[in-house]
């Protein structure tokens, strides 16, 4: 009779959450954070140039642009009600003073947070599942 050796999730090393998300945060790779995890602006690098770790599978789809949404209107609408009401700025200042600061905010966190979600889904384990076609 032939054992069958297994591995399991338990048996690969563990992936700590919090460096590996600081990590993505930077826009570095999850498991060294010396290698560059984003080509470009938002395209994920098929693997690390440094440490050779695949990063091809793991798929951000449309999250970090709704999480992006999220925290840019959380943080500049009570900033936008504060000013309004507090000093009545001309409507066209207001106006292009809240869409620079609006796309400013949004193209900075954007990459940062697609590193965050690539992060954790290598620190999980969670692997994108389809082909490399619709990229």
């Amino acid at each position: 009779m032939t054992m069958i050796e297994t591995t399991s999730v338990t048996d690969l090393e563990e992936r700590p959450l919090k460096p590996a998300l600081l990590r993505g945060w930077r826009r570095r790779c999850p498991n060294c954070g010396a290698g560059p995890m984003l080509r470009g602006y938002l395209k994920v690098r098929d693997a690390c140039p440094v440490c050779g770790e695949e990063l091809h599978h793991h798929r951000a789809d449309d999250g970090p642009a709704y999480m992006t949404i999220l925290i840019v209107g959380h943080l500049l609408a009570p900033v936008l009600l504060f000013t309004y009401t507090k000093f009545r700025p001309e409507p066209l200042v207001m106006a292009v003073g809240f869409t620079i600061g609006t796309v400013a905010l949004s193209l900075y966190l954007l990459p940062r947070l697609k590193g965050a979600l690539v992060a954790l889904q290598w620190a999980n384990r969670m692997h994108g599942f389809g082909s490399r076609a619709n990229d």
